[in-house]
């Protein structure tokens, strides 16, 4: 991009300047800058005061799917997703046995669709459900990342693929991402693949609508290269992306700093969103609970006299991969039904936090202050008065629940 001289225009928000805000909670916390440089807009945002809270999370689900024992619809394996629709009802991807299964607004199962298999409205590997333009559902699946369309009581109706360019060994490797307004697809490549990956707009039929080009991709490190032993891992602490739709913008950002960039659908960086943050670097004892968090899984089929083995061997490969130089800034991001940015604070292995953190922007990316989310619930979708995630007790058993979100 040719130099110019830029026109900045700054607006600071004051404490005096949110007078008239004084009794609205929503409003942009004192600290915020923005400015336009070379044509992108440019928010800074000082951290929210400590302790403060924009909204609030009710004490209890107000809908809780799920149990240990019980009829099979509420049995839950390996839920990957789930989504609520306009009236209430709510559909999980259950991906341990690939269905798809329909709750009513308090929870009652209503339908079962999908199944493993690959005939119409059958998934091999489900991978993701969104809402769909009319009331529909859409959902995808593997290896062949085909997309299904069901309607609201999971009726099938049809399935298409992302079109491939035979000339472009890039459009082999495409994979939906994200349902956009008017029922665009975010497409892109796996973001760990690559240093540089694909990102696509698609439309309806999965044709190429518009392409963003080459994005950064997640940091990769390539363990005992060169031996019997060579093994791709992440870099311990290693920065990956955030990619989500944002509007009309497209959210494709590396998580090391707490920067967040926005483009336009032609791939031109339109908005930078920044927080105040103070990079930390790992400690051994960083380190060291990052490595004890991965050998914690081990394949289910191994008998308890290898477990011990497989987990040392695990630690002896985890020790010789490199280490980022700062812990991530953030861990994940969303954006909710009203287009409000949602950014997941980082938290390091070992810490001890009562509930998770997340900071909240406006839909210009303003910063509004924090919402503490209840502890172990792994978030899919934020709306105007509600939280949908997954929650998992002490025996691990799965719940998808509804909580109930107060913007004050």
């Amino acid at each position: 991009m040719k130099s110019r001289s830029c026109l900045l225009t700054t607006i600071l928000f004051t404490l005096a300047a949110c007078a008239d805000h004084s009794d609205d909670s929503s409003a942009p916390q004192p600290g915020t800058e923005i400015r336009d440089s070379a044509g992108i807009r440019v928010i800074e945002n000082a951290q929210p005061m400590e302790g403060s809270r924009v909204w609030r999370v009710g004490p209890e689900p107000a809908v809780s799917i799920g149990a240990g024992e019980g009829e099979d619809p509420y049995m839950l394996y390996r839920v990957i997703d789930a989504t609520k629709l306009s009236d209430g009802g709510i559909v999980i991807a259950n991906s341990g046995d690939g269905q798809l299964r329909v709750f009513d607004a308090r929870g009652t199962h209503v339908a079962t669709s999908g199944g493993e298999g690959e005939g119409p409205g059958e998934f091999r590997s489900l991978e993701q459900v969104e809402p769909w333009p009319g009331d529909s559902i859409a959902a995808w699946y593997g290896p062949r990342l085909g997309i299904s369309i069901f309607d609201s009581e999971g009726n099938f109706g049809r399935n298409f693929t992302l079109v491939r360019n035979p000339d472009d060994p890039n459009s082999l490797t495409l994979r939906p991402r994200a349902v956009m307004a008017g029922g665009a697809i975010l497409a892109g490549q796996a973001t760990h693949i690559s240093d540089r990956v694909v990102v696509e707009i698609r439309d309806a039929e999965g044709r190429l609508r518009s392409s963003l080009g080459l994005h950064t991709g997640s940091e990769r490190y390539i363990a005992h290269e060169g031996t019997e032993r060579g093994r791709e891992y992440p870099p311990t602490f290693g920065a990956t992306v955030a990619q989500v739709p944002w509007g009309d913008l497209i959210v494709h950002s590396l998580n090391n700093r707490y920067e967040i960039k926005a483009f336009t659908q032609d791939g031109t960086l339109a908005r930078i969103v920044r927080r105040g943050h103070v990079p930390r670097s790992p400690t051994p004892d960083d380190i060291a609970a990052y490595i004890e968090e991965k050998v914690a899984w081990y394949p289910p089929d191994l008998a308890s006299s290898e477990i011990e083995q497989y987990q040392a061997e695990k630690r002896e490969q985890y020790r010789s991969v490199r280490v980022a130089e700062v812990l991530p800034a953030f861990t994940s991001v969303i954006v909710d039904r009203l287009n409000h940015l949602w950014v997941e604070e980082y938290e390091a292995p070992g810490e001890e936090r009562p509930g998770l953190l997340w900071t909240v922007f406006d839909p210009d990316g303003r910063v509004l202050g924090f919402v503490a989310m209840p502890e172990r619930l792994e978030v899919f979708e934020i709306g105007e008065d509600y939280i949908l995630g997954l929650w998992r007790d002490d025996l691990r058993v799965e719940y998808v629940q509804v909580w109930p979100l107060e913007r004050l």
